[in-house]
């Protein structure tokens, strides 16, 4: 199965995401995980749908099974779940400061890439623990 890389950054009114493969493709977004993956799975179909109608050229990935992978920047992503992840749970996690991980979300500063490291591998480590829980 091909993987067909989605980014995703922070707007002023809520998400943009754009995927390489489409060319001049932007979505823009709001809500949460569930729904931006909706809304970019139907705009991904339209755009191919109309490409065929207009006989225009596309990447043939789109005419088999893909998986959509996302790549948020640390300010979106910090956004994003900002009603689920408190910047003190965050720091917890991470053992980066509040304040810093405030300065990342608004966009005033601009993490180092152990930082965003530090971000990402704390996350998915939470992931890891989760899926490994049973009832």
């Amino acid at each position: 199965m091909e993987k067909v890389l989605i980014t995703v950054t922070k707007t002023d009114n809520g998400y943009a995401a754009i995927c390489e493969l489409l060319e001049g493709w932007v979505v823009t977004v709001t809500g949460n995980f569930t729904q931006l993956q909706q809304q970019i799975k139907q705009s991904i179909e339209q755009y191919i749908d109309w490409a065929k109608e207009d006989s225009e050229p596309y990447s043939p990935i789109f005419d088999s099974s893909y998986e959509l992978i996302y790549k948020f920047d640390i300010q979106s992503l910090l956004c994003f779940y900002e009603k689920i992840f408190t910047k003190a749970a965050l720091e917890h996690m991470t053992g980066i400061n509040q304040k810093q991980l405030s300065h990342y979300a608004c966009g005033r500063s601009k993490p180092r890439r152990a930082q965003e490291e530090k971000i990402i591998n704390s996350l998915h480590e939470l992931g890891r623990e989760l899926l490994a829980i049973s009832i």
